[in-house]
């Protein structure tokens, strides 16, 4: 059977999108696969996620490339700029024959506020290595973006803790 790189896109309202995308990270560093991980809106925050990436500094890759949430950015012009720097690094790595998958994590909130022209990120993606597995994270993911995805997962919230006034607790949210 023929190797072929999907295209996956996590999207929706509903908590878990970048658990999942990470859940495949760890998956492929399972195998000893490369994996390269972009980040465009987390922040420099410390979070758990980043803490247990660095346990598998041999098979996983983690780039943070954004500020924190940008649609309460106070320089727009700064956030453009790392989008398309973010956006730079995430094409060498897709070209670059290092990884087994790459994650680019919030990628559709730079779609969404026009950071990036969707259009010529969907050809870079679709002139990526033919062996080249993407995931794709984040709300508002375009319809052209799921067109051209080979799977959708669309994270509906039916219930939150935040709903009841508990707020995000480490290890669950952070």
């Amino acid at each position: 059977m023929e190797t072929h790189g999907l295209l996956m896109v996590f999207t929706g309202n509903g908590k878990g999108k970048t658990t999942a995308a990470l859940g495949m990270a760890m998956r492929s560093a399972g195998h000893g696969l490369k994996v390269c991980i972009i980040q465009f809106i987390k922040g420099s925050w410390t979070y758990g996620e980043i803490e247990a990436i660095r346990r598998y500094a041999d098979c996983i890759d983690l780039h943070v490339m954004g500020r924190g949430f940008t649609w309460k950015s106070d320089n727009l012009e700064e956030d453009r700029r790392l989008a398309l720097e973010g956006w730079n690094l995430a094409r060498q790595c897709m070209d670059s024959g290092t990884y087994h998958l790459v994650i680019l994590d919030e990628f559709t909130y730079l779609l969404h506020y026009k950071m990036l022209d969707l259009d010529t990120c969907l050809k870079a993606l679709a002139k990526r290595r033919k062996e080249q597995h993407v995931v794709i994270t984040g709300r508002y993911a375009p319809d052209a973006l799921v067109e051209a995805a080979d799977l959708v997962t669309e994270m509906q919230a039916i219930k939150h803790p935040l709903q009841a006034g508990i707020k995000a607790q480490r290890g669950i949210e952070f």
